[in-house]
């Protein structure tokens, strides 16, 4: 269930946000009680810190889709957690972009206010561009979201001890939290971030289970990840207190009960979180040799959204604490035999796409759904949507699913919906908007 390493690859190789601005205490929020419709429902979007280099996906393109007008927070993807279990950032090809996220200079067109970066100012960049987001969208929260599928392999490690943890979470929240960015020529400096982020998502995968070929992995990974939620909650919480604001702290988390009990001590954790975004996609990828869906609203016997909620509610989890993840994305695979619709039927290997195999943005997906060559088929019992031409298959969610999803979410007394990822919408933000209209019910 990958999230990131197409991501990762893509850095590597070019070299090298709730509505009001005061985030509550864990647990004093009206937004984690259950059974609630009231409320203003979260719209948590995953900003690329790569996007800009294949896909030129820009900060300033969040303004002028209407995309940040409808989001309440945007997870910024990704920090790493280096070997020797500290958050860190510089130039270094695959493991950290300091270049994007805060040296590159942009120009007047691709910056959000319109005005160019100048050779003296000390934060420039994705960070830059966000921080001039938030200007105009006050209401708008940051998060930096650490590790990730390929970013997640010295977590295990920084999470073992008590004085590991400590180290850890006090690195984290000096580079983040407080903006003590490396000095990067004019670049960085004590400060240079400060007031950007609003608080951190933990993005392991996964504590206690195999992820990426290289991530760390032990049987007291779950006990130590709720004793390293809890120590971000202790830091952030006593940071804020001298700030006299609060910061959220949120995590990625899984939807195989095998997972979920390997690595999370459900009750535990949600004290101290403020939200989880639970991963609704990559239910079947296009590695497998058969085509299936990646994100049904419901599936008997399988994976499913309805499946994921139960799962967690069952072990503890406040629904208003659950925040489903809906995907921006499609998996395909090619050589389908069997005839039909495609779905359930043998594939030869993953689908030919733009950016990695058998992984494609919505914004292509349209337009093969309007080439003529591919029909929409639409599981309706299900929720879920899938495209076929006889021999490609691309299993996605459109605006339909998506507005449904949505709706199911504001109907179940859900905590709101989360995307991964914002650079794969359309230059008018359809995707997004359709979550936001049924979010409100529409």
């Amino acid at each position: 269930m990958r999230r990131s390493m197409l991501g990762r690859l893509a850095v590597a190789a070019c070299s090298l946000s709730l509505l009001t601005a005061f985030a509550p205490a864990a647990g004093s929020s009206p937004q984690n009680g259950e059974g609630r419709h009231d409320r203003a429902l979260r719209r948590v979007g995953y900003f690329t810190q790569w996007g800009f280099y294949g896909r030129d996906f820009q900060v300033r393109d969040l303004e002028t889709s209407g995309a940040a007008g409808r989001l309440t927070h945007i997870d910024y993807a990704f920090g790493n957690v280096g070997a020797d279990g500290r958050c860190f950032t510089g130039n270094v090809p695959g493991e950290a972009d300091a270049w994007a996220d805060y040296v590159r200079p942009l120009d007047a067109a691709d910056s959000v206010d319109g005005v160019a970066d100048t050779a003296e100012q000390p934060l420039a960049g994705n960070f830059n561009q966000l921080r001039e987001l938030k200007a105009k969208h006050p209401g708008l929260k940051v998060m930096i979201s650490l590790g990730g599928w390929s970013w997640s392999p010295h977590f295990s490690d920084a999470a073992l001890t008590p004085a590991s943890r400590t180290a850890f979470v006090r690195s984290c929240i000096d580079l983040y939290i407080k903006g003590n960015l490396p000095q990067d020529g004019s670049r960085g400096g004590a400060g240079a971030a400060a007031g950007l982020f609003d608080g951190i998502d933990l993005d392991w995968e996964w504590p206690g289970s195999a992820g990426d070929t290289d991530t760390t992995y032990r049987p007291e990974d779950r006990r130590n990840f709720a004793a390293l939620v809890e120590e971000f909650r202790r830091q952030l919480d006593a940071y804020g207190r001298e700030r006299r604001r609060g910061y959220e702290l949120s995590a990625f988390v899984p939807t195989a009960p095998a997972k979920i009990d390997a690595g999370f001590d459900v009750r535990r954790i949600m004290r101290g979180l403020d939200f989880v975004n639970l991963q609704g996609y990559d239910f079947h990828v296009s590695g497998e040799k058969t085509t299936a869906q990646q994100s049904a609203l419901r599936a008997r016997d399988d994976f499913s959204v309805e499946g994921t909620v139960e799962a967690w509610r069952r072990r503890g989890a406040p629904a208003g604490k659950l925040v489903v993840g809906m995907p921006f994305y499609g998996q395909g695979w090619t050589g389908v035999g069997g005839g039909g619709d495609g779905m359930g039927q043998p594939a030869t290997g993953p689908a030919p796409a733009t950016w990695a195999a058998g992984y494609e943005d919505y914004k292509e997906l349209k337009k093969l759904a309007a080439s003529g060559t591919y029909r929409v088929y639409r599981d309706r019992r299900g929720g879920h949507a899938w495209l076929f031409d006889g021999s490609t298959l691309w299993t996605y969610d459109d605006p339909q699913v998506l507005n449904a999803k949505a709706r199911h979410v504001r109907e179940q007394g859900l905590g709101g919906a989360m995307f991964w990822s914002l650079d794969g919408d359309t230059a008018d933000a359809e995707l997004t908007a359709a979550v936001d209209r049924g979010l409100r019910g529409r």
